[in-house]
């Protein structure tokens, strides 16, 4: 992930606007179509335990293997099946939680982008 160079003081983006930076996605995760994901670091603790980020996916179907993270989607759509747990349905302003260690489906019906907070 990259990280924009900001003040250690309180700032602000603004998320719609903001230029993210490609990330490199295993080809293992992608089920089918040719997703894209790009993001960028906004904050990361001195010890990297705790990121909070802006994040974005491009259509298609991925897998993942989750951190404790709690975000908020800024825009597009999405469904994201947990293994042996609920399917979430996502969409603008939807606030969602996700458990360490869960593995997840995500078909991106329409490219979504979220802020993150990484090891809450």
């Amino acid at each position: 992930m990259s990280t924009v160079d900001l003040p250690s003081a309180s700032f602000a983006v603004r998320v719609p606007d903001a230029e993210l930076e490609p990330e490199p996605l295993d080809p293992a995760q992608i089920v089918s179509g040719t997703p894209e994901v790009t993001g960028k670091v906004l904050w990361e603790s001195a010890d990297g335990t705790r990121l909070r980020g802006i994040w974005q996916i491009t259509p298609g179907v991925v897998t993942d293997t989750e951190a404790d993270e709690m975000f908020v989607v800024v825009s597009g759509r999405a469904t994201v099946e947990v293994t042996g747990g609920d399917t979430l349905e996502l969409g603008p302003g939807v606030v969602c939680v996700l458990r360490e260690g869960d593995r997840t489906t995500w078909t991106v019906h329409e490219t979504l982008r979220k802020v993150y907070a990484i090891g809450c």
